[in-house]
């Protein structure tokens, strides 16, 4: 089964409220929320006070991404915002085997991200400490970037990884996620597609359709 996860960077900042209740309406499966400090990655974007105001509009799971360093000291305030899965980057922490036991010690799911840029050898060590994994098919920072085909052989090698260990980690995939790249993404393992631009586009009245294209 293929969980989606459309992103709310690419919504109407306007009315993330009604926004999200449309999703849940629409048929996607979780919110992603994608944290970014201007830092870690050359934007920003949203912090836990969004998750908090949003949180009242969904039953869905939040899938908040944290592109932001460090990211340890707000950890706690994504936690108490009401997120529901907190997916970091190894190089975003001097300890991320810690950083996630810390997350699943407060009740959430844990998720490491990979950038195109990271090797998939990062997850070896931590891959115990984890429910799921970001690979990421575009370099973070923006919406509305080209998927990247190189990344097709992370995706594929992660599946081996952890039906490898018979672990039960999901595995979701973010950037350029369309049709045809949600189509090449499920082949290669992925559980979940994180879509932004393909799911908001012609607007509210087009989720559904927007969303089963995916699928």
């Amino acid at each position: 089964m293929i969980l989606i996860s459309p992103s709310l960077l690419s919504a109407d900042w306007s009315c993330f409220g009604e926004e999200v209740t449309a999703l849940e309406k629409a048929g996607a499966d979780w919110i992603h929320v994608d944290v970014m400090d201007g830092h870690f990655v050359p934007n920003i974007t949203f912090g836990s006070r969004l998750v908090k105001a949003i949180r009242p509009f969904t039953t869905r799971p939040l899938d908040v991404h944290l592109m932001i360093a460090p990211v340890d000291p707000y950890i706690e305030a994504f936690v108490e915002a009401g997120a529901d899965i907190l997916t970091l980057h190894p190089e975003a922490g001097f300890h991320p085997h810690r950083s996630l036991q810390h997350i699943r010690k407060l009740g959430l799911k844990a998720g490491l991200a990979l950038n195109p840029g990271t090797p998939v050898q990062m997850l070896e060590p931590l891959l115990e400490e984890v429910d799921l994994i970001l690979v990421m098919t575009v370099n973070p920072g923006f919406g509305g970037q080209t998927f990247l085909d190189s990344q097709l052989p992370k995706i594929e090698a992660v599946r081996k990884m952890i039906d490898y260990k018979g672990l039960d980690i999901l595995l979701e995939v973010d950037g350029g996620i369309t049709a045809e790249t949600a189509k090449k993404s499920r082949e290669a393992g992925a559980h979940v597609l994180v879509s932004g631009t393909s799911i908001f586009k012609d607007g509210p009245q087009s989720y559904a359709k927007n969303i089963q294209s995916l699928r």
